[in-house]
């Protein structure tokens, strides 16, 4: 079975609910969702002010979550899935305590949804899509206490692990829609400036893929 921590926020929670539409429509093996909504971490206290959305923090909180035992996968809510997760799964390297796509880009945007500033930084991105080793003892030390006491720089930039430790995953398991051309052949897109849901994103690159999985997930549930 494969676990995959999604990031929650309340704000656009039909871009989580559409993200897993589109997991289970492609997925061969077995899957297990938990929604990384705050009000589900009662041993976490959110105390950073710097956050773009509500689930910035707690994705470093995956190993404590899943006991720091076997893997899990964490992706931000905002995506959409082209290819059977599986094959993303099938990448995990066992000498590496985490795994990502390795992102180096400029953006083309300052602002990004509900006018969240949208600054450039190292690794930006990078902690978007991530393949956790939740077993190598390198992650043992992310528990709520360290991950509320560290700074965005710190958790987002990977620090606690040497660079060795951090494994690449191919760019089209990550691939940030308008920062990157329009390729319908990437695995996972994601809407990193915002998703369709929102008006002012409503026709970005590559919404009618959100919005084809939207339709399935509405045409699910008899709407």
């Amino acid at each position: 079975m494969i676990r995959i921590f999604i990031g929650y926020d309340p704000r656009e929670a039909v871009a989580y609910h559409t993200f897993c539409q589109s997991v289970l429509e492609r997925a061969s093996v077995p899957v297990c969702f938990a929604p990384l909504a705050l009000h589900l971490l009662p041993k976490y206290k959110e105390t950073h002010r710097d956050g773009s959305n509500a689930f910035i923090y707690s994705r470093f909180l995956v190993p404590h979550l899943a006991g720091y035992e076997g893997w899990a996968l964490f992706a931000d809510g905002d995506m959409i899935c082209r290819e059977d997760i599986a094959r993303l799964w099938e990448l995990r390297d066992p000498s590496k305590a985490v795994m990502v796509v390795k992102h180096d880009y400029k953006t083309k945007a300052e602002t990004k949804y509900l006018g969240n500033r949208n600054a450039d930084y190292p690794r930006k991105n990078w902690s978007s899509v991530i393949l956790w080793n939740c077993g190598d003892p390198r992650n043992r030390r992310l528990d709520p206490d360290y991950v509320a006491a560290h700074p965005g720089s710190h958790l987002h930039r990977f620090a606690w692990l040497p660079d060795e430790a951090i494994g690449e995953l191919p760019r089209e398991w990550n691939w940030l829609t308008t920062e990157y051309p329009d390729n319908y052949n990437a695995k996972l897109l994601h809407y990193t400036l915002g998703t369709p849901c929102f008006k002012d994103y409503a026709n970005c690159d590559m919404a009618d893929a959100w919005y084809s999985a939207y339709e399935r997930l509405r045409a699910g549930m008899g709407s």
